[in-house]
């Protein structure tokens, strides 16, 4: 009997469970076994039927009146978002944010590991940053192949983005994490995730100047 394709999980829910293994691993650090849907909810920064509906796609996890059991759940989400081993990654660009991700402990406490850094600066080869050698960026090819790295983070100016997109994917990566001010193109099979640092700051300025702003002063 052929079974039945699991649904597919939505990539804001796939977001937003990221973000319940974050709460529930510190939950369960801090020596937790069960937490309700409204707590882990609120920690989550959800509503509780959200945070259900969310869950829904695990299959059944909680009980009714208990909650959910921490450890159980943790687990879950981990073998769910992929996270169960650890993940190759490569680093492309170190500048002030690319030292300040390559220096950042918190990727390797979640099974993701920086394997090569790379730049095209003289003066950056050699360096020593968060325990690994920034190598020139010649050697990103060389060192995906040897290492498997599946996934790719561009710290790049965004004049070079594409291209470092570019020999990313044609070195076998196929997830790319993007940091540079530019939208890139990726070849089918690799998926790209842009992370626009200045857009979410101007977001923020605007709800700050509306929150200020008089009632009538407001769009509609």
């Amino acid at each position: 009997m052929i079974q039945p394709r699991p649904r597919p999980i939505p990539e804001a829910t796939v977001a937003r469970l990221a973000v319940y293994l974050r709460v529930l691993t510190a939950l369960a650090d801090g020596g937790r076994s069960t937490v309700s849907s409204g707590e882990l909810a609120s920690a989550a920064g959800v509503n509780p039927a959200g945070l259900r509906k969310d869950l829904s796609h695990l299959g059944p996890c909680g009980t009714r009146g208990v909650g959910y059991e921490v450890g159980t759940l943790r687990d879950r989400l981990t073998r769910v978002l992929g996270v169960e081993r650890s993940r190759a990654c490569v680093l492309v660009g170190i500048g002030n944010l690319g030292t300040a991700l390559a220096h950042y402990a918190g990727f390797g406490s979640r099974g993701f590991e920086f394997v090569g850094l790379f730049d095209a600066a003289p003066s950056r080869i050699g360096q020593v940053i968060g325990g690994r050698t920034v190598q020139p960026v010649e050697e990103l090819e060389q060192v995906v192949a040897a290492t498997q790295a599946s996934i790719g983070v561009i710290a790049t100016p965004a004049e070079v983005a594409q291209s470092v997109c570019d020999r990313l994917a044609a070195a076998g990566v196929r997830s790319i994490l993007n940091f540079a001010p530019v939208t890139l193109a990726a070849p089918a099979g690799v998926d790209v995730r842009k992370v626009d640092l200045s857009v979410e700051l101007q977001v923020l300025a605007f709800l700050g100047q509306q929150r200020l702003a008089p009632p009538e002063e407001q769009p509609a």
